[in-house]
């Protein structure tokens, strides 16, 4: 059983950076697909990026790509979401996800509780 525990999000003016983290605890890394999603109010939860398991290469969605870096630390267990240039629209609760040696789009088996991102205009 894989847990999942958000953290790094926060109130940051339109332009401006944060960083997420997601740390991982109770299996092993390596064999998992991490992923980043996010659900603004009244809208539907969206995939954002992942970084897939064993080679770890990463995969983006349009939206975000160019502007946001997902990357993992393997000794550690956490794969983090470095956001830049952020925009109002990118406000969410940005939930980290994993899946077994899943493909990017999923299937996600373990869900954080999510960490709220504001960007204000």
């Amino acid at each position: 059983q894989l847990q999942l525990v958000e953290s790094g999000g926060g109130l940051v003016q339109a332009g401006g950076s944060l960083r997420l983290s997601c740390a991982t605890s109770g299996s092993p890394f390596s064999r998992y697909t991490v992923g980043w999603f996010r659900q603004a109010p009244g809208k539907e939860r969206e995939f954002v990026a992942a970084v897939g398991y064993g080679a770890g290469i990463p995969f983006y969605a349009d939206s975000v790509k160019g502007r946001f870096t997902i990357s993992r630390d393997s000794p550690k267990s956490t794969v983090y979401l470095q956001m830049n240039s952020l925009r109002p629209e990118d406000t969410a609760v940005y939930y980290c996800a994993a899946g077994w040696r899943s493909a990017y789009r999923g299937p996600y088996s373990y869900w954080g509780r999510g960490t709220q991102v504001t960007v204000s205009s």
